[in-house]
């Protein structure tokens, strides 16, 4: 296979950009053996208003790969590579790339191994790729194009390298990784927590007010959430006609400043700071709109924030909590781990109101891993039985 030249040699081997469906049939044919796959994406959410894959890097084989799904357009043929179960593919933070390769190709994955996830479970407090690298391999990772638009078309030679270099690390780092977890007894959590992460999914559009989604909005006034919910339809119309992501219409910050200050002209909305210039000149008629809207929406029928009403605790409750929470904090410190992995909030709480006296009925708590079952459950059932308590 022809391999492009890149600016970047001592950082990205040489590497395809791949703009045709022959050329991907090629270059999958080429990893075919491979047992490990490395792979990231690269999304122009900065830039649009509905976001997309620009770009999937992928490294196998002595191979790698800069595949353009904007030219392509049809990925099928990488479908079969992904649900291969005997192939391990490496991510480093696999979320938004399991997301959105399902969203916008329908590509399930199987066998994955994130070596972010893996990082994790090892005690690092520092976890991005750039950090992990470097300390693993003494190389400095440029991150300069991180929050480029990376559906500009043609691509920069010097983009497309940075992009490739994302990928030339992850297969003998999963490998170091996955050996220091078998060491310390770990790698069976993160083959089960890859296994979970493989299953998310992009979230549904659901139908019911946008406030619903906006963060503080539960703080805020029936007629405030009233101009708040106007002026995020406003938004969502501007930002949908632009092909723009909403913070660069509105930030999410001004908006709920101007659904608590509700002015009541253009000169007060001027006058408040709260928009640039060039917002006010663009949206400012638009923002009063939605404030007048609101303001006119009659007393019975202005928005409430739905509220769930805690259930009524057992009188026990808190000291199995507060025994679960110590028992936690010193585990987690022993493990040298981020208490949360051992035990999340909402999980004490869940165990302590159901107050398991079984290892069966333990493990089928919502949530609770069966790692962490495996690997805590007698001590958790000990400290309800006797506090934390030897």
């Amino acid at each position: 296979m022809g391999q492009g030249k890149n600016n970047t040699a001592t950082l990205v081997p040489e590497y395809d950009f791949i703009e045709t469906p022959k050329a991907l049939a090629a270059f999958l044919d080429a990893i075919e053996s491979a047992d490990m796959v490395a792979v990231d994406t690269e999304g122009d959410s900065m830039f649009h208003y509905k976001e997309r894959l620009c770009l999937i890097q992928v490294s196998a084989n002595g191979y790698t790969a800069v595949i353009d799904p904007l030219s392509i357009g049809d990925l099928s043929s990488l479908k079969p590579l992904f649900r291969n179960r005997r192939v391990c593919k490496v991510f480093h933070g696999a979320d938004y790339d399991v997301r959105s390769l399902y969203r916008d190709f329908d590509i399930v994955i199987h066998n994955l191994f994130d070596t972010q996830l893996a990082s994790v479970f090892l005690g690092w407090k520092e976890t991005s790729l750039e950090a992990v690298v470097h300390q693993r391999f003494g190389v400095e990772l440029d991150k300069k194009y991180q929050k480029k638009n990376w559906s500009r078309r043609p691509l920069p030679e010097e983009m497309s390298a940075y992009a490739a270099a994302d990928v030339t690390h992850l297969i003998p780092l999963a490998r170091i990784l996955m050996t220091e977890l078998e060491q310390l007894g770990r790698l069976d959590w993160v083959v089960e927590e890859c296994r979970l992460l493989s299953g998310v999914r992009p979230q549904e559009e659901e139908d019911g007010p946008m406030f619903l989604k906006f963060k503080g909005a539960g703080r805020l006034e029936p007629r405030q959430l009233a101009a708040l919910e106007a002026l995020l339809q406003m938004r969502n119309a501007i930002a949908r006609q632009k092909d723009r992501p909403h913070f660069k219409i509105i930030s999410n910050v001004a908006l709920k400043k101007i659904a608590v200050a509700m002015p009541t002209d253009l000169t007060r909305l001027k006058s408040s700071g709260i928009l640039s210039g060039k917002q006010f000149d663009m949206y400012g008629r638009a923002v009063m709109e939605a404030i007048r809207n609101a303001s006119q929406i009659p007393k019975s029928k202005l928005p409430v924030y739905p509220r769930r009403k805690s259930p009524r605790l057992s009188r026990g409750v808190p000291e199995r909590v507060k025994a679960l929470r110590e028992w936690r904090d010193e585990t987690a410190a022993r493990l040298e781990l981020d208490p949360a992995l051992v035990l999340n909030r909402a999980l004490i709480r869940a165990i302590a109101v159901e107050n398991p006296t079984r290892k069966a009925t333990l493990g089928s708590i919502d949530g609770l891993h069966q790692w962490q079952a495996n690997s805590f459950g007698g001590d958790i059932l000990r400290i309800l039985r006797n506090g934390n308590n030897p």
